[in-house]
């Protein structure tokens, strides 16, 4: 039951009609795992948190550089040298008090994910490199959790929303095929334009509101974003039929293990 200080705290989102109270109620009882505590991260959990999501975790195990300070708008020069997801979950904390948030300092591996994504609504990944993504993406498919995933690098931005609550694709493995070494295409490698990773890691959040409020349209697209010309495009994905994760075939053999 929403109380008459969450009526008002959110107010401006009960009053939009797709919404109301049950859309407000719903979110306040979302769980989210964000996987990251990067670039994205900061505005995808700052709409969260301040939007009323009270169950939030995140996990990295990263720790504060110089050089996050641009993008990273949670933290501080005094905070170089701190683990990341230890300070925002503190700043976030202050943000909306009511919010329950844990930080998990640690690298993902499936074990971990396997644990953490079972007790959640949905997932936000906000990780920056193609094995990190494969994994959750897999892990997110097994266990029928939708995903959000967004990538920003240069002036380019992805996002996508994959929902697996029916166990069936498209799903990110779907854009590729083979392994990808995406080591030199990073951030530090490469840089990136500290505005995108503010629209791209909102864009996170909005769908994730959307979804845990049950207003969120069917389908999967590929929303690409033109930092430099201000340009969207949108394409719908479909399941490849030879996807190594989402296929009949790739479900089936990994059902029967």
């Amino acid at each position: 039951m929403i109380t008459d200080e969450q009526l008002l705290r959110y107010s401006r989102h009960i009053l939009l009609d797709e919404l109301d109270v049950a859309g407000q109620e719903a979110i306040l009882a979302g769980r989210v795992l964000v996987i990251g505590a990067g670039g994205l991260a900061h505005p995808a959990l700052s709409y969260l948190v301040s939007s009323g999501v009270q169950h939030i975790t995140i996990v990295d195990d990263d720790r504060i550089e110089l050089s996050n300070l641009s993008r990273q708008f949670w933290f501080t020069d005094s905070d170089v040298g701190q683990h990341k997801v230890s300070v925002l979950s503190k700043r976030l904390h202050q943000l909306n008090p009511q919010a329950q948030i844990q930080p998990v300092v640690a690298r993902s591996n499936a074990l971990l994910l396997q644990q953490l994504i079972e007790s959640v609504d949905l997932v936000l990944d906000c990780t920056d490199n193609y094995f990190s993504r494969s994994l959750i993406n897999r892990v997110c498919l097994q266990l029928h959790k939708p995903l959000i995933s967004a990538s920003a690098l240069v002036f380019s931005g992805q996002l996508a929303v994959y929902d697996f609550r029916h166990g069936q694709g498209p799903c990110y493995q779907c854009l590729f095929s083979g392994e990808i070494n995406d080591q030199a295409a990073s951030c530090a490698k490469q840089g990136v334009f500290s505005p995108l990773l503010g629209m791209m890691g909102s864009a996170q959040a909005s769908e994730a509101l959307q979804l845990l409020a049950g207003i969120h349209p069917n389908g999967c697209w590929l929303h690409h974003f033109d930092a430099r010309h201000f340009q969207w495009q949108k394409l719908r994905l479909s399941a490849n039929p030879s996807c190594s994760v989402c296929s009949k075939k790739a479900l089936s053999t990994d059902n029967s293990g």
